[in-house]
């Protein structure tokens, strides 16, 4: 049985970019719904750092993330602001809930 995989794109925007990064996620957000696979999303601020920011996406498995990933709507549905102040990812399965 494949494992659900949570993906993590943390994100540092500078005060005067805040806004623009919120924004910029939620209009990938609403041209994301119904992609094969993902199950849902969120955005994350700090509240000890609000420039901190996490995008935590579950996905029905790893291999679910990067078929999206390697085509061609992803290339084109992630602006410039989320790729532009992306300091890394994190791919994590699942291995327990309660």
């Amino acid at each position: 049985m494949k494992e659900r995989a949570r993906v993590m794109l943390f994100v540092q925007a500078p005060d005067a970019e805040r806004s623009t990064l919120e924004e910029a996620y939620h209009r990938v957000s609403t041209s994301l719904k119904g992609t094969p696979g993902l199950l849902r999303n969120e955005l994350l601020r700090s509240c000890s750092q609000p420039a901190s920011y996490v995008v935590l996406s579950e996905w029905e498995s790893l291999e679910a993330f990067r078929r999206w990933e390697q085509g061609p709507v992803h290339r084109g549905s992630t602006p410039d602001p989320m790729r532009r102040y992306t300091t890394g990812v994190a791919f994590y399965e699942v291995l327990g809930a309660y």
